[in-house]
């Protein structure tokens, strides 16, 4: 293990999944949440942090981490057709597509190629940017956590036997490193958190991340990841307080490694944020779901367990409230078809195609359309510029003079451009209203809970706490904070 780093204030971020304003004001209005009422009334808060589009861990993540959307960091999201390779890459949507898919290939990508061959190598890590300054990082339980440090992790008997994986699997990590049970920095970690998701739970990442600082193990910077609350808000609903509640616990156990909760913020900046939001989804399941295999029922499209054959037309990816569609016979099978079948459904409000440089959206909820390029002379409030035309009200977009504003959809122009130019093939975008959700073969449903996915505010803003210094990122978006991070260090 690496020894420790002289510097007086480390820096600790905290991704809490789905860590969303309008529940966690319910939490403090009913003082369920001190540890978060602490951090809250002592640092800044934020409500409102725009998040990559898709909405799902796996792109967020890859944001955070290289500063950069999906078109340049190359992750697209969590299910996602590889058309060099003529297959469809999941990280782990449900066992029984990951079944379908083979448990060997998928295996692979959820701990090999996610972080190692997906990722784009153009674009360094904050691990990795840090390690060339000198500066040690530690990652906790973090899906992308790629670094420069060369190591394995230790693949489970029973996973290595069912999929045929070695039982160690060569990784480039930080300088301090957990991922579950696979590799953890606390050579003494409690066996019984292990066992529930072998390790991937908020009681191990406060164990881990208790154990540096207990041990004065702390490195300039730690990102620890805290899972829980995101399938307690799929079960239950956005207004669910009792998952924050829970990882609330976690929280005030890592501030009483400290002599005191005021010592903890003395000695630490502490950055504490979601990572996606999500939508209520509606009670009934034929109203909630937007069944894509019934709807594009007239077209052969590709069976996970058959994989692609010469017959199929299409392929689906879909990641809850968001999908693409993929055209793999644009001739015969046009996108722009696609796209009409799709505004007969009301519960879609985003469709987006692109040709050449420019995008066209249209929605099942209006009519008319939307059509956007960059490099314009319309500048957004990040500092973007565009060209655009038709129907702004399809994105709720804001036009005076030459400056635009975004409504429900925030940062909209750059996230959707973003998604459809993040790897290659023929494919759209398609985006559902809060309320409703995407299916397809075996994806996963949350009919009465909530998801996300989606390109709406619901899916896309998070909360974020600062504590320890007076600097803010340059614009509040999960894009922005690899910079302010390396400016903090």
């Amino acid at each position: 293990m690496p020894t420790t780093h002289s510097q007086k204030k480390k820096v600790i971020m905290i991704m809490i999944d789905t860590l969303m304003d309008l529940p966690l004001q319910e939490a403090l209005k009913n003082e369920k949440a001190p540890a978060l009422q602490f951090f809250m009334e002592n640092g800044r808060y934020f409500p409102n942090l725009v998040c990559p589009f898709p909405t799902m861990s796996v792109n967020v993540d890859s944001t955070l981490l290289t500063g950069v959307y999906c078109d340049k960091h190359k992750v697209p999201g969590l299910v996602w057709y590889n058309e060099k390779e003529k297959r469809i890459v999941n990280y782990g949507s449900d066992v029984k597509e990951l079944l379908k898919l083979g448990l060997n290939q998928s295996m692979m990508d959820i701990f090999y190629n996610l972080n190692h061959v997906h990722l784009n190598k153009m674009h360094a890590t904050f691990h990795e940017t840090f390690k060339e300054k000198g500066i040690h990082t530690g990652s906790i339980n973090a899906l992308l956590y790629r670094g420069s440090t060369s190591d394995h992790l230790k693949i489970p008997f029973l996973l290595s036997l069912l999929t045929g994986m070695d039982r160690e699997l060569k990784t480039y990590t930080p300088d301090y490193f957990t991922y579950g049970g696979m590799h953890k920095v606390n050579p003494k970690g409690n066996i019984t958190d292990i066992l529930k998701k072998y390790g991937f739970n908020d009681k191990f990442s406060a164990n881990e991340l208790s154990y540096l600082i207990r041990e004065d193990l702390l490195p300039p910077f730690t990102i620890a990841y805290f899972p829980d609350y995101d399938q307690s808000v799929h079960k239950n609903g956005i207004m669910d307080t009792k998952g924050i509640q829970k990882v609330d616990k976690q929280l005030q156990r890592i501030l009483n490694e400290n002599e005191s909760w005021e010592d903890a913020l003395e000695n630490n900046i502490w950055i504490i944020i979601g990572d996606n939001g999500q939508a209520n989804i509606e009670r009934s399941r034929k109203k909630a779901l937007i069944n894509l295999r019934e709807l594009l029922s007239s077209y052969s499209i590709v069976k996970l367990r058959r994989g692609v054959t010469a017959e199929d037309e299409i392929v689906l990816g879909v990641n809850e409230r968001m999908s693409y569609i993929y055209t793999l016979n644009p001739k015969k099978v046009p996108l722009t078809a696609i796209a009409q079948i799709m505004q007969q459904d009301y519960r879609i409000d985003v469709i987006a195609c692109k040709q050449g440089d420019a995008i066209t959206v249209t929605s099942g909820v209006r009519d008319g359309q939307l059509q956007f390029s960059p490099n314009g002379i319309l500048s957004d409030e990040y500092g973007k510029h565009w060209n655009v035309e038709g129907d702004l009200e399809i994105l709720d977009i804001k036009k005076e003079g030459n400056n635009i504003t975004f409504g429900e959809y925030p940062d909209a122009l750059a996230r959707l451009h973003a998604s459809l130019f993040s790897h290659e093939g023929e494919y759209m975008v398609v985006s559902a209203k809060p309320g409703y959700e995407f299916k397809g073969e075996s994806s996963p449903t949350h009919i009465g809970g909530a998801s996300h996915g989606g390109l709406h505010a619901q899916d896309s803003l998070v909360s974020m706490i600062v504590y320890g210094t007076n600097s803010s990122p340059k614009y509040l978006r999960t894009v922005d904070l690899k910079d302010w991070l390396i400016s903090l260090i």
